[in-house]
């Protein structure tokens, strides 16, 4: 929502928007581009001159501005209509879906695209270093979408990856997620099965051809489909991968690549970008050329200080398949280091219990684990609702090392109090966590002066 914000007021389209709670980056980032935000909901933000409200799918009726827009019978629409209608039409749209990867595959499929001189259109659920922006509307045949398989709006609950008209859909992997939309993993194959149903006969699907329930939704689809992954049966098979404490090289389709990222969830990002942009016309020495310049996107291994020895990462990952990926890739990158795994359940999913276990598992993998109470509890009933206690005594139990601090304020002397020079502190979390990457570093930093 953010990032369409900004590419509209770049078009000279006047932009004002509110939200509930405003953090960085996208914060820093809209400020930047002159979009004005509202801290809060009242019917006074909606202008009396405004054209056209934008409701995005986190708001649900009763809030104080959705009923405005009812009662005075304005013109309202959701964000993938705005964008089929205005950016979409008549375009090569390149849809990148799945559970995890969706954002990183976006950037570098764009990135790809940019520096083979395509100038494309772009909509990424974060901040590419390369692009120094989420989203960015051209006059190129080409655009590039995070395609996010949750609802579009309170009034469309359909998956907003169904506006987006692809003529390549790219599908990374597929899991269970969104529990406060989708009742069933059922549920979540339908929705993509729906999206390979709009894929046109000159379009192609790049999917995961080592993930299951990837291949049963693409039975029988009508669209072309190319399979790529790791197995022996994929049709695009990754091959003579390599990691390094600063990169990974692999083999795609016969053509030698190197990323500088690690993490074999990464692998698979690039070459699902590497494929993509292959459709497109891109070159492999383009691909390569693109891939050893991409710089990441902010929040997804973001190194974000360095104090006493220690290092605090940020990281989006709140689903545990996403957590142990983090964790294995920060293990490549820092081989030598002990690894903490702060993470907060934000998410409507990591906020019930849905994940009880699978969490525990995850964050054993890491040498320290670290987790707070989960914000608004009383949303969820009891029985449905994530136990972060119990979570550190399972995570203890399976050999782990845990530790439970309701507050922001308490995991930030913890840490500060235990942690030693070499250390890695990743911080996990979807939201802001109370600004405790920055409370943290300073944190950290009066230590050592009082030692």
């Amino acid at each position: 929502m953010g990032a369409v914000a900004a590419a509209m007021k770049a078009r000279g389209i006047e932009v004002t928007g509110s939200d509930e709670k405003v953090y960085p980056p996208m914060s820093t980032f809209l400020a930047e581009s002159g979009v004005q935000i509202a801290e809060g909901y009242r019917a006074t933000n909606i202008p009396d001159t405004a054209d056209v409200i934008v409701i995005g799918n986190t708001i649900s009726r009763g809030n104080e501005e959705a009923e405005e827009v009812l009662n005075r019978r304005l013109l309202y629409q959701s964000l993938p209509e705005v964008l089929k209608d205005q950016f979409l039409r008549g375009k090569r749209n390149f849809v990148v879906a799945g559970t995890h990867g969706k954002t990183t595959t976006s950037a570098m499929l764009t990135w790809v695209l940019e520096s083979g001189g395509y100038a494309p259109g772009y909509m990424i659920g974060g901040i590419p270093a390369n692009l120094g922006r989420g989203a960015c509307f051209t006059d190129s045949d080409f655009n590039v979408l995070e395609g996010d398989e949750y609802d579009t709006a309170f009034f469309d609950k359909r998956s907003k990856f169904l506006h987006y008209l692809p003529e390549l859909a790219i599908i990374n992997n597929i899991e269970f997620d969104h529990a406060d939309i989708y009742n069933s993993l059922d549920e979540i194959k339908l929705t993509f099965r729906r999206l390979l149903n709009i894929v046109p006969k000159g379009g192609l699907a790049i999917v995961n051809g080592d993930d299951s329930n990837v291949m049963e939704v693409v039975e029988g689809v009508p669209c072309p489909v190319r399979t790529l992954g790791f197995g022996k049966c994929c049709e695009m098979q990754i091959e003579d991968v390599s990691y390094e404490t600063e990169g990974t090289g692999f083999t795609l389709s016969g053509e030698r690549y190197f990323i500088p990222m690690v993490g074999e969830f990464n692998v698979r990002n690039a070459a699902m970008a590497a494929a993509g942009g292959r459709f497109a016309g891109s070159n492999p020495d383009e691909i390569r050329r693109a891939f050893e310049s991409f710089r990441g996107i902010a929040r997804r291994q973001q190194l974000r200080g360095e104090v006493r020895g220690v290092r605090v990462v940020d990281d989006f990952a709140h689903h545990p398949t996403a957590i142990n990926l983090a964790v294995k890739a920060l293990r490549q990158r820092y081989p030598d280091s002990r690894l903490w795994a702060i993470f907060e359940p934000r998410s409507n999913t990591t906020r019930r219990n849905v994940f009880q276990m699978e969490l525990a598992e995850a964050l054993a993998s890491a040498d320290r684990a670290v987790i707070p109470a989960i914000a608004d509890p009383g949303k969820f009933a009891e029985e449905e609702r994530l136990d972060p206690e119990k979570l550190v005594r399972d995570i203890i139990e399976g050999g782990g090392k845990a530790a439970y601090f309701p507050t922001v304020e308490k995991i930030v002397e913890h840490v500060a109090m235990e942690a030693e020079g070499g250390d890695v502190v990743a911080v996990l979390s979807n939201g802001g966590f109370g600004g405790l990457h920055d409370l943290l570093l300073q944190r950290l930093g009066e230590t050592s002066e009082e030692h």
